[in-house]
């Protein structure tokens, strides 16, 4: 059996820091794996920059309760669990992501959770698994599953080589430079067409 597994922001949905960065203007809340590739060193620098600017949990869901998925993702996503099972395996958190699930129209995920203290204040965040989106590609294949993975950055680089097909979504160019080996689509035709290609050439389980 098959499964597709695909990373949340930038491949479905906006960077979420980002955006949040953005709007209260802080410039060093932009930093995502793509320039900290070390998942506990990005989100160590994000906390210490939310308590020392005292940005609350409710000051980044308002931001999130303004975006929606990127252009096409719903309808590519929903396409995709039409033919296939999908699961999205991000780094991200249930607090951010459950707003977006909803536009989406629920699709599985499997994300971390945060720490939240008092008057909303974020103390800590709890991973699900140390690198747990190459973790779930192992158990996928200990259940025979065949994996075909697509993310767009240095955090899903693991994932993508540990399933049968990683694929590059929309990534930057050094992520394309260290990573020859994963064929890059930029646009979700493609993807769904490298996913696809990838499924017919799979191994029988």
């Amino acid at each position: 059996m098959n499964i597709v597994c695909l990373d949340l922001e930038g491949v479905l949905i906006p960077e979420i820091w980002i955006n949040f960065a953005e709007k209260v203007g802080v410039k060093e809340l932009t930093a995502t794996t793509r320039d900290i590739p070390d998942y506990d060193e990005l989100m160590k620098f994000r906390l210490d920059l939310c308590a020392k600017h005292d940005f609350r949990i409710q000051d980044i869901q308002e931001v999130i309760s303004t975006l929606s998925p990127l252009e096409g993702a719903k309808e590519f996503s929903c396409a995709l669990r039409q033919d296939y099972q999908m699961i999205i395996l991000s780094d991200t958190f249930q607090e951010f992501a459950t707003p977006m699930m909803r536009q989406l129209d629920w699709p599985t995920i499997f994300c971390h959770e945060l720490i939240i203290g008092a008057n909303g204040k974020i103390e800590n965040y709890k991973l699900r698994k140390a690198d747990h989106k190459r973790e779930t590609v192992k158990r996928l294949h200990e259940l025979n599953f065949n994996v075909v993975a697509a993310g767009d950055s240095y955090n899903d680089t693991t994932m993508l080589s540990e399933a049968e097909q990683g694929i590059l979504f929309c990534p930057p160019q050094n992520v394309i430079d260290e990573f020859p080996q994963f064929p890059v689509s930029k646009s979700y035709q493609e993807l769904r067409a490298e996913i696809d290609s990838a499924i017919v050439k799979m191994p029988k389980r």
